[in-house]
């Protein structure tokens, strides 16, 4: 049968990209996931960065089963009662003024519905995004993405702009190194005020660049972006599909940066392995979007079933305080790959928050030539010792392992994955050596 199943997988399924295993998996519980040969494998990408709790949580399984016994699934119009309580949980959660949400399924959809709110409320159409973004698939959402796969699929949305990424470690317009001052956005907006059609909207942004390289921007970065949009009458969108609830231990990026954004995305973090999303906004903006035509009637917006889902991650984390616990052990991962980096002269830089991080793998550190075939030889032999991770922007502007465990690991499993990867660099650099002998 798994032989039969594998065969299947090369002759009826569409491939789409990214990472692929060469078994098929059986089962996933807390951070391990289980392949059909029974082998059990550390999952350091929290299944895509969505087991925010680990996975298979005995309060999501408890939340699915209540759903099963109510309600999964309802006409598009009928509000369930897991969503209204879901809303609730969200305003408590949230930064002001932000306070109105709408329950979709995925990142993509959350930020369709934003760039959609954001252009109704300003009757703009431009929106602005960095370098390096990924911000969804789907129309909108796929034209305000940077980081990859633009080409091929024809034109995109008109109206959108990029500006470059505040990546100090490889500035995007070679003028900063290690320390970001943020010419990048001044030229960035120049440039887009000399190309706007004189009709701005909004400017989408991840709080910390995660498909694009696990980039951090510099303190006070997201104030003057902030400003900016105020200054041009554009809304700011957070899209904090990756850094929400506690991954990078605060509640949201938005908290800990201190500015609140006009919309605010969440996805991935919010539904525990199901698919949920959420758009957030103030009673004003939603107020005007809504007298302006506002309409988002999908066939499963406000499904009851992810709702609750949603609603028992939110207090899961609460209950256990995870998002102290996500820093906590965001510091012990963080210190542990400083640790290899004291050891590797190829890892060129360690950053990120939380448990939201990324190793950026160099030939050398003075020229900063990415290592491509390290980073994928090292990605392959860590999976073959019992570790998954994911590695980002395979391209002449860096080769970063995200390294994301859920916010529930623990020391142990830290130290074991951190024990593979040290192994697997020390083996794939000896082998690379052996190999140019």
């Amino acid at each position: 049968m798994r032989n039969l199943r594998r065969q299947a997988v090369r002759d009826h399924l569409i491939r789409y990209g990214g990472d692929s295993f060469p078994h098929l998996f059986r089962s996933a519980s807390g951070t391990i996931v289980v392949d059909d040969t029974g082998r059990a494998v550390l999952d350091f990408t929290s299944g895509q960065m969505c087991a925010t709790i680990g996975h298979n949580h005995p309060a999501i399984k408890e939340a699915i089963r209540k759903s099963a016994d109510t309600a999964m699934h309802m006409f598009s119009g009928m509000i369930p009662e897991a969503v209204a309580d879901l809303a609730i949980k969200l305003a408590e959660w949230v930064p002001e003024p932000l306070s109105k949400s709408l329950m979709v399924n995925t990142g993509s959809e959350s930020n369709e519905a934003a760039l959609r709110i954001a252009k109704l409320a300003t009757g703009g159409y431009e929106v602005v995004a960095l370098g390096g973004s990924w911000h969804g698939t789907t129309g909108a959402s796929a034209a305000a993405s940077f980081a990859s796969d633009r080409r091929g699929y024809g034109p995109k949305v008109p109206g959108n702009h990029a500006i470059p990424e505040p990546n100090a470690y490889r500035c995007p317009i070679e003028h900063c190194r290690d320390h970001c001052d943020m010419t990048c956005m001044k030229v960035g907006l120049k440039m887009f005020d000399m190309a706007s059609d004189g009709a701005p909207a909004a400017v989408i942004a991840e709080p910390i660049i995660s498909a694009g390289g696990v980039i951090v921007p510099p303190k006070g970065y997201f104030t003057a972006l902030a400003e900016a949009c105020r200054s041009r009458g554009m809304l700011l969108i957070f899209d904090e599909a990756q850094t929400a609830f506690g991954r990078i231990g605060h509640r949201f990026a938005a908290t800990q940066l201190g500015v609140t954004p006009d919309i605010m995305t969440v996805s991935k973090t919010l539904g525990g392995g199901l698919p949920l999303a959420a758009t957030i906004t103030s009673d004003p903006i939603e107020d005007v979007a809504h007298q302006r035509g506002f309409s988002f009637y999908t066939s499963h917006v406000s499904d009851p079933l992810p709702a609750m889902a949603g609603l028992a991650v939110l207090q899961t984390i609460e209950r256990d305080g995870l998002v102290e616990r996500a820093k906590e052990m965001g510091t012990y991962l963080e210190q542990a790959l400083s640790g290899l980096q004291q050891r590797y002269e190829v890892i060129g830089d360690v950053r990120g928050q939380g448990l939201l991080l990324g190793v950026e793998l160099v030939k050398d550190r003075e020229s900063r030539e990415p290592f491509h075939t390290l980073g994928a030889r090292t990605t392959e032999r860590c999976f073959e010792l019992g570790l998954s991770m994911n590695i980002r922007r395979r391209t002449e502007r860096g080769s970063v392992w995200r390294i994301a465990p859920p916010l529930t690991v623990s020391r142990a499993e830290i130290d074991r994955g951190v024990t593979i990867l040290d192994q697997a660099l020390r083996e794939s650099l000896d082998s690379l050596a052996g190999e140019t002998s």
